[in-house]
């Protein structure tokens, strides 16, 4: 049985070492190569849990969360959509308008190659394996923000940072409630979805229109 020193250590060398060690200058093959085993070392913990399992969520959850969703969209819409405005109007849903095969592209490729895999590893992962390790609930919501956030450094963007981090509490937050990956994927995706409609795709790493 593994001990609460061993997974210390695991999440120190998976989620802070690893994703800061991006910012260091050497090989990418080797930040590759430390990539994969990290992420084929998590697959196996989730295979051996099983957790890589589709499950849909409880009946009950559905209806709470579209409303809070809904809520909670309705915000980031208007923020964002200002922000868009204000800060460079020329880009407000430029790739959608432009050019509308890129945008159903990478809607497809962000929701299923990118949403998921981050929270089968950020919430479905990170909960059943660490959350005994930190007792207090909105303590262990704020440190999985900050690792989600961490995740995303080797982009370099204070933007990115920002909202990875807003974005790591929202979905730590849904998942806690209804330890549902699915859940915490539909959410995920559409905001970042939202995102990248809005005009912010390239703000946050994403093909443009240019």
């Amino acid at each position: 049985m593994q001990t609460n020193l061993y997974k210390g250590l695991e999440l120190f060398f998976l989620f802070i070492l690893l994703p800061v060690s991006f910012l260091l200058s050497y090989p990418i093959v080797f930040k590759i190569i430390f990539t994969v085993i990290g992420f084929v070392y998590i697959l196996l913990l989730l295979r051996r849990m099983g957790l890589l399992r589709l499950r849909f969520p409880n009946k009950q959850y559905w209806r709470p969360f579209w409303k809070e969703l809904m809520i909670k969209l309705a915000i980031i819409v208007i923020v964002t959509g200002l922000y868009v405005f204000f800060v460079a109007p020329d880009k407000l849903f430029s790739v959608l308008i432009k050019r509308p095969e890129l945008w159903v592209m990478i809607l497809f490729i962000y929701t299923f190659l990118s949403v998921w895999p981050q929270e089968i590893i950020y919430r479905t992962f990170f909960y059943e394996r660490y959350e005994e390790l930190i007792k207090n609930k909105w303590l262990f919501v704020f440190i999985n923000a900050v690792l989600f956030s961490l995740a995303h450094l080797f982009l370099k963007s204070f933007l990115v940072q920002l909202l990875t981090f807003v974005g790591g509490l929202l979905f730590a937050y849904t998942y806690q409630k209804t330890k549902s990956t699915t859940l915490v994927s539909v959410e995920h995706a559409i905001y970042g979805n939202w995102l990248f409609t809005v005009g912010m795709g390239e703000m946050l790493a994403f093909p443009g229109v240019d």
